[in-house]
């Protein structure tokens, strides 16, 4: 339940699922990412959920050093919370999904909370050529491809970030199964409230995007956590807005970004990740609601601060 009247704006600046071809906008360089995210930061977001590409060819790395190139231009220009992906990129190893944040120590990161098909096949058939070579394969093959985060795998996760760095978690719950495991966490003292839980809605081997899910998986949350959560949600594509807006109508928090979609109206590609985050504040102020500035944000979920990162 929320403890605060104000609507915490996540954005998800470039994120794995999307390719270059997809988009002109996608941010692919450091030098892009940090001034989308900052941009997004000025627009209203005060949590900036990170990945990074490889410059040259738009792939996802986890390399520590492509990181190092945007997360000290995006906390030096800017308050908003640093989350980085725990998540990465397909066919990453824990290993490798790790190793940026490890090193950046940052006062959030995501966590997918249990292995799942994670299919983005269909979107290889919308586009006849692609720029680079690797983009139609790594498409592809996602139709035999699960995402790994297996309850050893959640585990070390939240010891090694968690415990050892502070580090706090977007819980992301692609279905409802995802939220009994954060509960076995929180049952066994791993996870301590305030946590963050993302529910997330329309991927292919998650739960679809029905507002009757929405409704369902709030239900769930409250029966399992009660008063202890905070709560946010996305949708992937053409359901991004009009999920973000019932969620802000329930009482949730919000994640935009082009990570989660591409455009910002029918067939309209979005310029920016700011131009997403500044309609979904527009939409939130003809609600009624206030957005959370970052140090709000910081206090809704107990975060450590910004001055105790490793970047």
């Amino acid at each position: 339940m929320k403890k605060s009247n104000k609507v915490i704006i996540t954005c998800a600046v470039t994120g794995g699922i999307h390719t270059p071809t997809m988009s002109e906008h996608l941010p692919v360089t450091p030098d892009e990412i940090a001034t989308q995210a900052i941009e997004a930061a000025e627009a209203g977001a005060s949590i900036l959920h990170l990945h990074a590409r490889d410059p040259n060819d738009g792939r996802p790395t986890p390399d520590p050093a492509v990181f190092m190139e945007f997360l000290p231009r995006i906390k030096q220009s800017c308050d908003a919370v640093i989350n980085i992906t725990t998540g990465g990129g397909l066919n990453m190893t824990v290993e490798d999904r790790l190793a940026a944040p490890l090193k950046a120590a940052p006062e959030m990161c995501s966590l997918n909370m249990g292995s799942m098909n994670f299919g983005i096949f269909p979107l290889a058939d919308r586009y006849p050529t692609f720029k680079h070579d690797w983009e139609e394969p790594y498409l592809r093959g996602t139709d035999d491809f699960i995402f790994r985060n297996t309850f050893r795998d959640i585990e070390r996760i939240l010891k090694m970030l968690g415990e050892e760095h502070g580090t706090r978690f977007e819980h992301e719950c692609y279905d409802t199964g995802h939220l009994y495991n954060l509960a076995h966490f929180v049952d066994r003292g791993l996870v301590k409230p305030p946590f963050f839980v993302q529910m997330i809605f329309g991927i292919l081997g998650g739960i679809g995007p029905d507002m009757d899910n929405l409704m369902f998986m709030k239900k769930t949350a409250d029966k399992l956590f009660g008063d202890d959560y905070q709560w946010s949600v996305l949708a992937a594509g053409r359901h991004q807005m009009p999920f973000a807006t019932q969620a802000a109508m329930m009482g949730g928090n919000v994640r935009v970004g082009l990570e989660d979609s591409l455009f910002i109206g029918r067939g309209e590609l979005a310029k920016s990740n700011a131009q997403q985050v500044a309609k979904i504040g527009r939409i939130l102020k003809e609600l009624g609601h206030e957005i959370a500035t970052p140090a709000e944000a910081r206090a809704m979920l107990q975060l450590k601060g910004g001055d105790r990162v490793n970047f």
